[in-house]
């Protein structure tokens, strides 16, 4: 439970004293939930999610602030979006598309393909990661971790297939409900706060990966259906 867990966090911390450094936690693009305005950035208006998954992210943010007001923990919320790579959530579009694809499965793309994400990868979340730790500006802060580039799901099944080898059977299907068409960092704030550089485009982050997923035989992790 993302809201239990980070109020037992923050007590813990404030039972024990930690003041000195802050608190860096995982918050999520799915905050700015059916914003239209883009690229999202860390001061537009969060107040209509679209998953209860976003509400309890919105909930980590603010409670993170309230202890901030009650008890002067500082905090770094990193607002991550759609984080792929080597050893990735086989409930993710990235492992369920290669898996599916390297075995002659269909694929349902929701949207018609049309939906946008700002793929981001692994190695680059964990640059922004690392960097955070060393940042204290003695307030509550907010930082969108992204690549700043999104990429139409269209396009996304076609450089999985060209690195898999194999074309995808595709099920066009509509939009799944608690979706939203869009996901757009602005990471101008990450790169002057944290000095953060997200530098890998797709296309290498999927190779990436669908070698991974090879090497590691990574269908026998597969998540019932």
């Amino acid at each position: 439970n993302n809201v239990d867990c980070t109020v037992n966090i923050l007590e813990v911390m404030v039972e024990l004293g930690l003041k000195n450094d802050p608190l860096v936690y995982a918050s999520s693009s799915s905050v700015y939930g059916n914003n239209v305005k883009t690229p999202f950035q860390e001061t537009d208006r969060v107040e209509d999610p679209a998953s209860l998954y976003a509400a309890t992210k919105r909930s980590d943010e603010l409670i993170a602030h309230t202890y901030f007001n009650l008890h002067n923990i500082t905090s770094i919320g990193l607002r991550f979006f759609t984080v792929y790579g080597p050893y990735g959530r086989p409930d993710m579009a990235p492992w369920i598309f290669t898996d599916k694809i390297s075995n002659g499965k269909s694929i349902r793309v929701f949207n018609h393909g049309k939906s946008q994400r700002d793929f981001t990868y692994v190695d680059d979340i964990v640059q922004g990661v690392i960097h955070s730790l060393f940042v204290n500006t003695g307030q509550p802060e907010l930082v969108n971790l992204g690549n700043g580039r999104p990429v139409v799901l269209a396009d996304f099944v076609r450089i999985v297939e060209e690195s898999v080898g194999k074309k995808a059977n595709i099920e066009s299907v509509g939009m799944q409900k608690g979706d939203v068409p869009l996901t757009y960092a602005d990471i101008s704030k990450a790169r002057w706060l944290l000095g953060y550089n997200p530098s890998t485009p797709i296309e290498e982050g999927i190779k990436n990966f669908v070698t991974w997923f090879k090497e590691h035989d990574a269908s026998r992790y597969r998540m019932p259906s």
